[in-house]
């Protein structure tokens, strides 16, 4: 299809028109998806057990989330602001940011319901990625009636940047020094867990009250409320418990030292579960990004990704890559 020409008052048409009107959550709020959630997220706060129990708040989408099946009472507005930006030649698009506002506590029982409209258009925008346009919707959320919360959504639907052919006699570009990390936030919180990594130990938090392991660092403890604690160190032993593999935007700084690349590639971030039983996001050396598997066993090892910065990453262990 031939592309077609735009104008911003066309696509600002669109700002304010529903996208859903009286939408219905499919389940109550209910205790099973909240310890679902929990158990994902590695999250064991008393506030989300018991009979006094409330959702986490990071959960407000998922009670408007339709499944599989869909809701079958969206309007078109969407869909036509999408194929408009596709028949302009916007036919890529990625996610950008959301941003959330809890109102009240969501409890066990409370049916949710919403309704949704087309926030904000853009005007055309040119990134690293493409030249596109920004659509932000905005989601209201009420429980029994009550408003909840409000969740918004923002994506880019673009073109994607032309990249020039590489040629014989183009000439080499000037070699750039090696992109840096960024560097770690470090405060009064979390200090004593980076004083371990500079001597080769990944230390855990532990209450002295109730003895309960934490991780990351907190300024207090989320089982008892104690802000009493002492530390142990981690054996180094642990499993992929889940993972993600980054593939766009591309980072220089996070190519992995160890293979030399000269250019960005994708690379694997993994969720390790640790012998002792806390989690911890960091990367998965050793493997191919594409070998890196859930349940693999891995162990820790101190890496240095530049020459001021020393992490703690997780090498596949021998027979791991299966």
């Amino acid at each position: 299809m031939s592309p077609v020409q735009l104008t911003y008052e066309q696509l600002k048409a669109y700002e304010g028109q529903p996208t859903g009107t009286a939408g219905v959550g499919k389940d109550l709020v209910n205790e099973p998806m909240i310890r679902h959630w929990c158990e994902a997220m590695g999250d064991t706060g008393p506030a989300y057990r018991g009979p006094d129990a409330i959702a986490p708040p990071t959960m407000l989408q998922a009670w408007t989330m339709g499944g599989l099946s869909g809701h079958l009472d969206r309007s078109g507005a969407y869909g036509e602001l999408s194929g408009l930006l596709d028949d302009a030649g916007y036919t890529s698009i990625v996610a950008t940011d959301c941003e959330q506002e809890y109102l009240r506590p969501l409890r066990p029982g409370d049916r949710i319901t919403f309704d949704a409209v087309i926030e904000s258009v853009s005007e055309r925008k040119t990134t690293k990625l493409g030249t596109g346009h920004f659509i932000t919707t905005r989601m209201d959320i009420r429980a029994d009636g009550e408003p909840a919360g409000t969740h918004r959504f923002r994506v880019l639907k673009y073109a994607p940047a032309a990249r020039p052919p590489k040629t014989a006699e183009q000439p080499q570009a000037p070699e750039q020094p090696r992109a840096r990390r960024p560097r770690p936030v470090i405060n009064r919180d979390n200090a004593g867990f980076w004083e371990g990594v500079a001597g080769h130990r990944l230390l855990i938090q532990r209450c002295t009250g109730c003895r309960t392991l934490r991780f990351p660092w907190l300024p207090g403890c989320n089982a008892c409320g104690s802000a009493e604690w002492d530390t142990v160190e981690a054996s180094g032993a642990g499993t992929v418990f889940s993972y993600v593999v980054m593939h766009h935007p591309p980072f220089p700084a996070f190519t992995a030292p160890e293979h030399g690349a000269d250019t960005p590639g994708p690379y694997a971030v993994g969720l390790i579960e640790l012998a002792e039983g806390v989690r911890i996001v960091s990367n998965v050396v050793g493997v191919p990004y594409d070998k890196v598997r859930i349940g693999m066993p891995v162990r820790l090892e101190f890496l240095y990704v530049d020459d001021e910065l020393e992490l703690p990453v997780f090498r596949a262990a021998e027979g791991g890559e299966g």
